[in-house]
Formats: C-alpha cells, structure tokens, sequence
C-alpha cells in the first residue's frame, strides 16, 4: 500500500491510496480539471479510482466530489450527516451511506472512520489498512478524544495536520470570528496540539510521519519544524505536505 497528496489545505485537499487493483480518494477540493492534472503527476488518472470517500462537507474537502463522481461513474462514501448536508447540491450518484464508528472494505483495504470533532454536520476522519501496515489520515479537528488516539496508535504511516501556530492566527488577518472558530475546539488542530496528538499515540510502529494541512496564513515551516523538533524522535522520516504539490507517493511498511 502506498499513499499521496493532490494538495493538502484551506484551498483544497485530496489524497490517494493505493494497494493492489484498488485505487481510493479521500476527499476532492479541486475541480475536475485540476483533479486531473494533479493525478497526472502522479501518474494517474481519475478513471483508475475505485472510490471517492469524504471525511466532511467543507468546501476545500467536498467540492469536486459530485461532479469527478458523476463524470467517471465513482462510488461515494459518506457519512448519513454529510450526505445530509450536501444532497441538495449532490445531484445524481452513487452515494453510500457509512457508519461513523464501523469498519468497511474495499478492495484490498479495510476503511476504518473515526469520528471526529469539527464543525461539520458528521465529519469523520479514516485509517486504512492492508496486508502492508496501516496508514492514518487526520485533519480538521479542532481537539483531541481519547477515541482518537485510540484509533491512531500503532500507524506505520500517518497524515496529521499542524494547521496554525496559536500566535500567528490570533495576530493575523483573519476576523475574530474565523479566529475563534479555527482556534475552538471544533476548528483546527495547532501546532502545540498536533505535537501533544503524537506525544500521546503509540508510535513504535510508525515510519513515517507527514505534516499537512498547514495554513499558509497563520503558521510557517520554521515554527512548525521547530515545534516537532523538541519531541522524541519515533519516526525514521518525515515531511511536510504543501498545498501546490501535495507530496509524492509514499511506502507504508
């Protein structure tokens, strides 16, 4: 199993996951064309997917969904809450219904959601599993469960996003508002919080560690390196995805 990035942030998200015959997509903020293009450097192709699984109905994570769904014929799965959201707009599709708290397969990969807290109708966040290890996928949540670690301990591979520094967001540009809501404990993870997230899960497992989801308005590489620095180092790589490039394919074992 192997896994990538089409883009990862405020302006648009989407990563693949690959193992065997079945090609999935986790979420698509991009339009069709961009879809396409960014696949292509990657040296796939949207006609390839087996799925398209949502983790929420946000913009940045919904909003090529419908229409790459409907173009190429693809299986959408989604929580019964965020279908509820986006049905109106969701036009005609395959759209199947998942229990927020119940494994499912696909293909060669077992799907596990996990719920999560963010300010989304019924938002969840998914790891996946193979004969190769399991891979953790975690962004948009703005505070930190017990069920959460539970289920992100003992990754071999894991996405977990490091959306602002704390500092930064409040002196930046942002309305108080927006600061408030991505600052709460329904908005987004800090970098302070996603440091304590991998203090707190089991990571003896874990090969390598992507950072993702950063802001590009209230949070800079430096802090962020800085942050992840002064914690013990129980990974033997790590990266920090952007929101042009994504990241290139990466081996879970």
């Amino acid at each position: 199993m192997r896994f990538a990035s089409i883009g990862s942030g405020s302006a648009g998200n989407g990563t693949l996951i690959e193992s065997d015959e079945t090609l999935l997509l986790v979420d698509c903020g991009f339009s069709i064309k961009e879809t396409a293009a960014r696949m292509a450097r990657l040296g796939r192709d949207p006609s390839q997917l087996t799925a398209v699984l949502v983790t929420h109905e946000h913009g940045d994570h919904w909003k090529g969904v419908a229409p790459l769904a409907r173009k190429f014929s693809l299986p959408v799965y989604l929580t019964a809450g965020t279908y509820k959201a986006v049905s109106e707009n969701a036009g005609a599709g395959i759209f199947n219904l998942i229990d927020s708290h119940a494994p499912f397969k696909l293909g060669s990969i077992e799907v596990n959601p996990v719920a999560v807290p963010h300010d989304a109708r019924e938002p969840v966040q998914f790891t996946l599993t193979s004969s190769a290890g399991k891979l953790g996928i975690l962004t948009d949540l703005g505070s930190l469960t017990s069920h959460v670690i539970d289920q992100y301990s003992n990754c071999h591979s894991l996405l977990v996003e490091a959306n602002h520094d704390v500092d930064m967001l409040m002196r930046g540009p942002y309305p108080p508002s927006l600061k408030e809501r991505v600052a709460g404990n329904w908005g987004h993870l800090n970098n302070q919080q996603c440091a304590y997230f991998l203090e707190s899960i089991d990571c003896s497992l874990l090969s390598t560690l992507v950072i993702g989801h950063v802001s590009t308005k209230n949070n800079c590489l430096d802090l962020l390196q800085k942050t992840i620095a002064e914690l013990p180092q129980r990974w033997k790589k790590i990266l920090f995805a952007c929101q042009d490039g994504g990241f290139d394919w990466i081996r879970v074992e």
